[in-house]
């Protein structure tokens, strides 16, 4: 009896892309998690989940994300430096006005894997807090996310 091997990407099979996401008026977590599926490749039928098979993506209108319910007085970022009294614990109303780019990058970053294939795959994210991009010579195509 003869077993089909299983298909698995090559680098020279994959066919990167770039899409430009408009934030505004989405919610946080529903947006990281839909552009966290295209850095992946998961949108595309050459998935290999051990390769990153996925495309660029640009998020602009970082600094108008929304939040549901109470969270948006509620939610914080901590950071700690190891050392004692080291513990920083950030506000998101005051993270979203000192760094907007932070919180879709943080949000996204959190959905992908935590090894080193999903740091390679964060470096295909570029988030800008408002409407201007540098990339417009790689022809971003617009992605509607729903």
């Amino acid at each position: 009896m003869k077993y089909q091997k299983t298909w698995t990407a090559t680098p020279d099979q994959i066919d990167r892309k770039w899409y430009v996401v408009d934030a505004e008026g989405m919610v946080l977590g529903r947006l990281a998690s839909q552009v966290a599926a295209i850095l992946r490749g998961k949108n595309k039928p050459t998935f290999t989940p051990h390769y990153d098979t996925g495309d660029y993506v640009i998020v602009i209108n970082a600094d108008k994300v929304v939040l549901t319910g109470n969270k948006e007085d509620q939610k914080e970022y901590q950071r700690y430096s190891g050392y004692s009294g080291g513990q920083k614990i950030t506000k998101f109303k005051d993270m979203k006005a000192k760094k907007p780019e932070f919180i879709v990058t943080h949000a996204i970053e959190g959905m992908l894997p935590h090894n080193k294939l999903g740091r390679a795959m964060a470096k295909k994210l570029r988030v800008y807090a408002g409407s201007e991009h540098g990339h417009e010579s790689q022809m971003p195509e617009v992605l509607e996310l729903n």
